[in-house]
This record gives C-alpha cells, sequence and structure tokens, in this order.
C-alpha cells in the first residue's frame, strides 16, 4: 500500500514566511516574529461571512445571558446570606411594620 504525500493546506504560504523581521536595537534582522493566525489571502465567500456572523452572535448572546444569570444569581445569594446573618429581612425598605430600624431603638418624648 503506497503513502501518499501529505500535503497540510493549514501551514502558512511562503509569501508569509517573507515577515519583516527586528533586532533588538531596532534595525532589520534578528529573531523572525511569527505570527500564529495569520490573515486569510483572500476575502471569504459571503455565506462563510454569514455563518461566521451569526456563531458570532449565538457566542455573544450566550455570554450576555450568563452574565445577567450569574449577576442575578450573585444578588440573591448575598441577600440570603445577609438574612442568615441578621436574622431577618436585610432590607429596611421591605419592612412590614412600617417602622425603620432607626426610629425603633429611639425613645419618644
Amino acid at each position: 500500500m503506497a503513502q501518499k504525500p501529505s500535503t497540510d493546506s493549514h501551514q502558512p504560504s511562503s509569501s508569509s514566511s517573507n515577515v519583516p523581521s527586528r533586532g533588538s536595537n531596532g534595525q532589520a534582522g534578528g529573531q523572525k516574529i511569527s505570527y500564529p493566525n495569520p490573515p486569510d489571502p483572500t476575502n471569504p465567500d459571503p455565506a462563510t461571512l454569514r455563518e461566521q456572523w451569526r456563531f458570532a452572535i449565538k457566542q455573544y448572546s450566550r455570554w450576555y445571558s450568563h452574565a445577567w444569570g450569574t449577576a442575578i444569581l450573585a444578588g440573591v445569594s448575598f441577600f440570603a446570606l445577609g438574612w442568615i446573618i441578621k436574622g431577618s429581612n436585610p432590607l429596611p425598605s421591605f419592612r412590614t411594620d412600617g417602622s425603620s430600624s432607626d426610629d425603633a431603638k429611639k425613645p419618644r418624648p
């Protein structure tokens, strides 16, 4: 069984290997800069762009909803923690008796 020579389409083209390099003093030469994700040589077709845009919107929507979910969960958790530590409702605006904590402790003349 003969093996086919493998051609990797993900390798950068020969034109991208001519990346300018700079030495430590700013002059040409020295260590070569390699880009891990070089730009595409041509613009993708509209169908590919549409697919990438839909994927990006889906990802952003997922991250946005996760952020709101986390914020709401954190708020409820801190409210519950305050209730547990205080032993009653930690928000004075939600009191049912109509008096605030400062007014209840002060004697009336």
